[in-house]
């Protein structure tokens, strides 16, 4: 998990250096050397004095020296103090908030927000936006309809409280007329409408349980029919569990030329479990969290950094987790963009997403 570092040994002018060094090579992909940092720091001191302070952050592990040139470039370590100390944030832009209302209006239905959501990440970010997607339970539960296929096999068309539907094909024990499919659904609507499936699953469990021999018929085919179309099962909006979008955006990334490498990163993001525990990993998480580099756990992301941020029902503090978006990229992203970009997205985002 990511751990934020001690830098207090960190003097006044070191940290400024070390700050304006990863600024510039965040911007120019290019090492960075003493006399342009005597040029653009800011800082009334001689190049020598700089190379000094740049080898004394060099043998702290906050700076590398390339072989092919005299500059230095940030290591994750230093990556991570400048993120976590030195890094200063402004709020997003008014007209990139109102761009993110609009494309993630409330009322959409859960499925085409996230989507739409892991494509803004990618487009505003010029990376990879990902997003991982609620489990179904969590949601209330607002409408249903059975429609017998055959002897056997009942169709439940389910409607959510955030405007999802999803049709269900139940296996039965024996056959259901019209009519009595009929009387389930009202059963069902009337009594369990705005309640979350395992609350409903639960209920009808403890109600047949105790019920006398005058309801118990209809208690039992009411369990028999939810029981099923009320599954959870771990089953989410989406099947694949997280959403991605932006993969091919890797490919014009400078630090990134390199093919075997990005074949690790598409295969990873490909098979999408491991993003997907990942971004589990942050669901309980206040606020932004980034991983940089080996901080993922992920050998193919070494060299990447993922910001993510949980987004909650409501958009607001206390609203309840729903799931994680985020974005992956190279190490050397524009941090001071991008995180505000995600922190944003995920009030948004949650704001849009119905689901008392």
């Amino acid at each position: 998990m990511p751990r934020k570092r001690d830098d207090n040994r960190l003097d006044p002018r070191a940290r400024h250096l070390l700050r304006s060094l990863i600024g510039r090579y965040i911007r120019d992909g290019e090492p960075v050397g003493s006399q342009t940092l005597a040029r653009h720091a800011g800082l009334d001191v001689s190049p020598a004095t700089i190379r000094n302070i740049l080898a004394d952050l060099e043998d702290a592990g906050l700076l590398a020296s390339p072989h092919t040139s005299a500059g230095r470039v940030p290591t994750p370590q230093g990556y991570r103090v400048f993120v976590d100390s030195l890094l200063q944030l402004r709020p997003l832009p008014d007209s990139e908030l109102a761009r993110l209302r609009h494309e993630l209006p409330v009322g959409s239905g859960t499925r085409a927000l996230l989507g739409n959501a892991s494509e803004l990440l990618s487009a505003m970010s010029h990376f990879v936006g990902v997003v991982s997607v609620p489990r179904r339970e969590q949601f209330a539960f607002r409408h249903i309809d059975f429609v017998p296929l055959d002897a056997q096999r009942v169709l439940a068309i389910l409607v959510f409280a955030d405007n999802d539907v999803q049709n269900r094909i139940i296996q039965t024990r024996r056959p259901y007329d019209g009519g009595e499919l009929e009387r389930v659904a009202n059963y069902l609507n009337h009594h369990f409408a705005g309640r979350p499936l395992a609350d409903i699953r639960t209920t009808l469990l403890r109600e047949l349980r105790a019920a006398r021999s005058e309801m118990e018929t209809r208690l039992a085919s009411t369990v028999e029919l939810a029981e099923q179309a009320l599954a959870g099962d771990g089953q989410s909006a989406h099947s694949d569990g997280v959403l991605l979008a932006g993969q091919t955006r890797l490919m014009s990334v400078q630090d990134l030329s390199d093919l075997d490498r990005l074949r690790e990163l598409f295969e990873t993001f490909a098979r999408k479990r491991e993003i997907l525990q990942l971004l589990e990993r942050t669901l309980r998480a206040p606020g932004v969290r980034i991983f940089i580099g080996e901080e993922t756990g992920l050998a193919p992301l070494e060299g990447m950094s993922l910001v993510t941020a949980p987004y909650r029902s409501g958009g607001t503090a206390d609203g309840q987790v729903l799931g994680v978006l985020g974005v992956i990229g190279p190490t050397r992203m524009a941090y001071e963009r991008v995180i505000p970009v995600v922190q944003a997205a995920a009030e948004v985002l949650g704001a849009a997403i119905d689901a008392p």
